[in-house]
């Protein structure tokens, strides 16, 4: 949504194609919309079919504080000596009769009613876009938030536990953007504070944006519920807001990975007592000016949406307690616009978007290092959009023009329909390193995962479909008379100098090589870079797809074949060992093998690239070492390294067939193009960089160092 305005080039005239051409793009806008509505829909229905499919006792376990046999309903007494209640006194007020329809519907009618909150959710979101908006922005916008807001975690745990966290958000959001009137903007977001106190930091953002008697209301408001609470359940108040000081302690521990504030971030470094007290208030105070001045600065430059995210991720941050059900506000900053660059767009709302959708453990590698970093991310974020993300002012001239993306000349091809996504250029500059690490993390941990799932989510689940295929795929080797495992298996290990050789290799080369051949490509060769890495892409997705369908057990896990595993030692195929990632990675996804397949890649690339014949030479000699390494510690089949040389060329095919072939133009030297200004017309830009190229290349046509 907050990008859709990112290329730079300068809009033309309404009849500039004639109205055929007008239609078409009419035509596609439709079905665009058409589409994305779909996918909105069937993301929805799948919400509520893993909830309402689940067992009872398994799903809506907040609403059972309600609605359970301990819970609000039941217990005669304080809200709070029932099971985990962390409302305030005013919510357990308020919601006793919904919770109790929701007991007689057995959660029906509260999901269903979170559902339409979260679609009411994304069409106030979808219609307070910083203006101007284009007309296809306007017309997308709804689907898109609705799709991200259903795929978002604090959605789905909302919906799995049956909270109330949308309510407050939808509140303020409707305060701010839907309402008339100052005095009914301030009930709402008392009302919403009255839910959850920390909302209550709306209320300077209204008085410093000139919305004082907003300000005033919503204050008032949430003193009224106060009192109103008070009187009607006194000792209840008193434990929420004087004994437990506005619910700290309350419901589970404040140091759970749960708890994305401060307050729970602190307690996780182990800091306690009243150190940790005056640190959190020492850091609550900083975020919260900081975030204020934010917000108010984005709320006068007519971006009151970011305002509005900016001063909810500040809240994320500055309560004491803030479980994953109640983060919606770090998805909404995903509207700010950062980088001058048009590549640089994507940077930000990929980053929210992995974090809110996305499990910590896949966005971060399973270091003990990175174990602070990982327990804290969505938290990071928060903190991040509201103290710290430069995100563009609409004053600025790259708001709506940023620096174009500049792409290589097409290569012309033999066939007219190559390639079938022409809009796929390739692109002269480097991609967004950020960006670029991202996507790699999560899609290796999509990878692993999909790797894990072939087998039913563990590897003793696919045993023995996978020992059945390794019997067929010897019978057709004993056939082919490449059955050459055994005897190079028991010939290396004879040899400790191989042995050793060969499981060093085996180990470390798989991801070093390929990683080093990217890195050099992403700062040297960026066309290339890109072409490389979409080949690479392709070929691992459709190893994929052959783990998923062709379980198959290795030579070194086959009972009775007499192959010595030379990593793991000598099997005891009663309690096959595995190694240490027995329960992170699929041990029978051998067909293909991406050892070779990977290795056979940097080969071809390297080939392909280097300017030197002792450089092809060496990029040879890793797929031969690799084959070599994968038979020998019987880890892999002759024919796993035939499946993993054919899905590369199938990456490589299929680069070819949506890209076309390997651009041909110079790339982007090290120096990159002055971005100090915006030129005035695309044409000027292109010119631009042009003699910018032309002046760092030397006169042999090769990238200047």
């Amino acid at each position: 949504m907050a990008n859709v305005e990112h290329s730079g080039r300068p809009a033309r005239a309404a009849g500039a194609y004639g109205p055929s051409a007008a239609g078409t793009a009419r035509a596609r806008l439709r079905a665009a919309r058409l589409a994305l509505w779909l996918v909105a829909a069937v993301l929805a229905v799948r919400q509520v079919a893993v909830v309402l499919s689940t067992p009872r006792g398994d799903r809506l376990t907040d609403l059972e504080t309600w609605v359970g046999p301990n819970g609000v309903l039941h217990v005669k007494g304080s809200l709070y000596d029932s099971t985990q209640f962390t409302g305030t006194p005013f919510a357990g007020l308020v919601l006793k009769p919904l919770t109790r329809a929701a007991e007689q519907a057995l959660g029906w009618g509260w999901t269903f009613g979170t559902l339409l909150l979260v679609v009411a959710l994304g069409l106030v979101v979808s219609r307070a876009l910083p203006q101007p908006v284009t007309r296809r922005a306007s017309l997308l916008a709804a689907p898109v938030a609705i799709s991200l807001l259903m795929l978002s975690l604090p959605v789905r745990n909302t919906l799995w536990l049956g909270q109330t966290s949308i309510i407050p958000v939808l509140l303020v959001l409707l305060a701010c953007f839907t309402v008339r009137g100052e005095r009914a903007s301030g009930v709402l977001i008392g009302l919403a504070a009255a839910l959850q106190p920390t909302v209550l930091l709306f209320a300077p953002l209204l008085w410093f944006t000139d919305r004082r008697r907003a300000a005033v209301t919503s204050a008032l408001t949430f003193a009224t519920s106060v009192v109103i609470a008070w009187a009607a359940m006194p000792h209840d108040s008193y434990t929420y807001w004087v004994h437990h000081m506005a619910g700290v302690g309350l419901g589970g521990n404040a140091d759970a990975l749960g708890n994305q504030s401060l307050h729970g971030a602190l307690l996780r470094l182990d800091l306690t007592g009243p150190l940790e007290i005056g640190v959190f208030l020492a850091l609550g105070a900083a975020v919260t000016y900081l975030g204020l001045r934010r917000a108010v600065r984005y709320a006068r430059d007519g971006q009151l949406l970011l305002a509005v995210a900016v001063t909810g991720c500040a809240a994320i941050a500055v309560s004491p307690t803030t479980w994953q059900h109640q983060l919606l506000w770090v998805l909404l900053a995903v509207v700010g616009r950062v980088g001058k660059r048009a590549s640089d767009r994507f940077v930000w709302p990929v980053a929210v978007v992995l974090v809110v959708t996305l499990p910590a453990k896949m966005m971060l590698p399973n270091m003990p290092a990175l174990y602070p970093l990982r327990d804290n991310v969505v938290l990071l974020m928060a903190l991040a959009a509201a103290t710290a993300v430069p995100f563009l002012s609409r004053t600025s001239e790259y708001y709506r023009r940023p620096i174009p993306t500049e792409y290589a000349e097409p290569v012309p091809t033999r066939w007219k329909h190559v390639p079938l996504l022409p809009h796929l250029r390739r692109v002269l500059t480097r991609p967004n390193l950020l960006l670029e690490l991202l996507l790699i993390r999560v899609t290796y941990a999509a990878y692993q995962q999909v790797r894990l799932a072939a087998t039913g989510g563990t590897n003793a689940g696919g045993r023995a479909t996978a020992e059945h295929h390794g019997h067929e795929i010897l019978s057709i080797e004993r056939f082919l008379h490449i059955d050459i495992e055994h005897a190079v298996n028991h010939w290396v290990v004879k040899v400790d100098f191989l042995k050793d050789f060969f499981n060093f290799y085996y180990e470390s080369f798989h991801f070093v090589v390929p990683l080093a051949v990217m890195a050099v490509l992403y700062w040297r060769r960026p066309v290339d870079y890109r072409w490389a890495r979409s080949a690479l892409g392709f070929a691992t997705l459709l190893a994929l797809i052959g783990f998923w369908l062709y379980p198959l057990a290795p030579p070194r896990l086959l009972p009775g074949l007499g192959i010595i595993d030379t990593v793991h030692g000598v099997q005891d195929f009663s309690k096959p060992d595995y190694g240490t990632l027995t329960a992170l990675t699929n041990q029978y996804a051998a067909m293909p093998s991406l050892h070779f397949g990977w290795s056979l890649w940097c080969g071809v690339v390297i080939v392909a690239l280097a300017p030197k014949w002792w450089m092809k030479a060496l990029g040879l000699l890793h797929p031969f070492f690799t084959v070599t390494a994968i038979v020998a510690t019987g880890n892999h089949w002759v024919l796993d390294a035939v499946g993993g040389g054919a899905v590369v060329a199938a990456g490589f095919g299929l680069a070819y067939v949506f890209q076309g072939p390997r651009a041909r133009s110079l790339t982007k030297p090290a120096t990159e193009i002055d971005t100090g200004s915006v030129p005035a017309t695309g044409e000027r830009v292109r010119a631009d960089a042009a003699d910018a190229v032309s002046r760092a290349v030397t006169g042999d046509g090769r990238a200047a160092p």
